[in-house]
């Protein structure tokens, strides 16, 4: 992602993120919280992960479920679809008749 597509993201300048990557300026908490949630981390993990210590991995269905809440609603509406469609299947199987 570009620096202006980032800033963007963030509601920052394009500049501001520049200037955070050559380490010149750091982010203020509020950039960091939304910096680790656009990540699909806590800021506990991203402070972390700045002071080089390894990032304690969440399980999958928590990672899921971070990443969901930055999508676009046009995918987060894929994503309910194909689990509804899944579990559609699962019911439909569950009620055939089963072959002696």
């Amino acid at each position: 992602m570009s620096q202006r597509a980032f800033g963007k993201v963030l509601g920052v300048s394009a500049t501001a993120v520049n200037m955070w990557e050559k380490g010149l300026k750091v982010p203020d908490t509020e950039n960091l919280a939304h910096i680790a949630a656009h990540a699909g981390y806590s800021i506990e993990q991203l402070l972390s992960s700045i002071e080089g210590k390894p990032i304690e991995q969440a399980s999958d269905l928590n990672l899921i479920l971070r990443q969901i809440k930055h999508m676009p609603l046009s995918q987060v509406a894929q994503i309910v679809q194909a689990g509804a469609s899944r579990l559609a299947a699962a019911v439909e199987a569950l009620e055939e008749p089963k072959a002696s």
